[in-house]
């Protein structure tokens, strides 16, 4: 019996796909496979992978719910793992945490109960269950747009940029879409039709943001590697005044010199990168592209906080300044509080703002 050309078409897009998330996975690895947002990414990658598998409607229709399960249990997950995706890629300082092994876990268990056990049966908790597991790619894709939309603005990396603002609106109209579609369908399944429409979508996206990728250099999309033995930094505020040709970036980079050094413009607790360019009188992408491209910062929150870091450091290590609280030296450097201080400062120095103190005033 000849296959429908619905069939084929399905079949050949599925097979492109696990092609091109094989190569996104590769991508995500190659450079930096310590990242956390390279981890994410790879893990991502292959659980659509087996997603894509596991969706495909002669598997769906031919192989028993029981054995379905674990991938079901996958592709409910990748709701999660997506947001954690997200939260990675937006921030060069994520590290995962135990909530979000134990997030992904829960949906998972979650999910594959329902399709080995729970679906079709008439148990009391079939409606709360598989109404958790229907939420979930609506909870994480908001989840994940919040985290998407908290980050994105201190981004200095245009290319990064764009590419993240792409992969969170189709990846969140994605979730949400097939989620519809889900629920509009009997059981949860998906016909032929609206099958060869999902994984057309989703090839749609992966394929423009492997393309997107691989034209993005490492040094772009990463971070730079960070070699674990290295000795601690000392903490000192960031070059504004390199040489460049270009007299209009010079003067803008006086201009920023003179309000971070000067002025102490990073004190301020809600200094964006929208009021620091108002501030200066020039459009907001030619801050970004200074800052990133002549200063070599990729992020403007990272960018400030070295010079609040800087200040605070020389007032620890200040004799004349013992007696001055902790939390006041970090209010008065532009921190909004003890924590992101205390966390900042520990990541810069590999000590907390008091064995600092310590250290150095005894060695005066």
């Amino acid at each position: 019996m000849t296959p429908a050309p619905t069939t084929l078409l399905d079949a050949a897009q599925r097979g492109v796909l696990l092609a091109l998330l094989l190569v996104l996975a590769l991508i995500l690895g190659r450079d930096r496979p310590r990242l956390p947002v390279a981890r994410a990414g790879v893990l991502l990658t292959l659980g659509l992978c087996i997603q894509v598998i596991g969706s495909a409607p002669a598997f769906e229709s031919l192989v028993p719910r029981v054995w379905q399960s674990p991938f079901v249990a996958v592709a409910v997950g990748n709701a999660v793992l997506f947001w954690v995706f997200v939260q990675a890629l937006f921030n060069d300082d994520f590290r995962p945490r135990p909530v979000h092994v134990a997030a992904w876990l829960v949906v998972a268990a979650v999910a594959a109960l329902n399709c080995a056990v729970v679906a079709g049966s008439a148990s009391v908790l079939a409606p709360v269950t598989m109404g958790v597991q229907r939420a979930v790619p609506l909870v994480f894709a908001v989840l994940a747009a919040m985290a998407a939309a908290s980050q994105w603005r201190a981004d200095l990396v245009e290319g990064r940029r764009q590419l993240r603002v792409f992969i969170v609106v189709t990846g969140v109209g994605y979730s949400v879409g097939m989620l519809v579609v889900r629920l509009a369908s009997p059981h949860g399944q998906l016909s032929s039709l609206s099958a060869t429409a999902d994984v057309a979508m989703l090839l749609l996206i992966v394929a423009v943001v492997a393309w997107r990728m691989v034209r993005l250099a490492g040094s772009e999309l990463f971070p730079a590697a960070v070699v674990p033995d290295a000795p601690i930094p000392t903490v000192e505020p960031p070059p504004v005044e390199p040489p460049a040709p270009d007299p209009a970036e010079d003067r803008l980079a006086e201009s920023l010199q003179h309000a971070m050094a000067v002025d102490h413009a990073y004190r301020s607790e809600d200094l964006s990168i929208a009021a620091l360019a108002a501030r200066l009188s020039v459009p907001e992408y030619r801050l970004r592209r200074l800052i990133n491209q002549r200063l070599g910062h990729r992020n403007f929150n990272a960018f400030v906080n070295g010079f609040r870091l800087a200040e605070a450091t020389a007032a620890l290590a200040d004799s004349s300044k013992r007696d001055l609280p902790v939390l006041t030296i970090a209010l008065t450097a532009g921190f909004q509080s003890i924590g992101p201080f205390n966390r900042a400062f520990k990541a810069a120095t590999g000590l907390t703002p008091t064995e600092f103190r310590k250290q150095k005033l005894a060695e005066s």
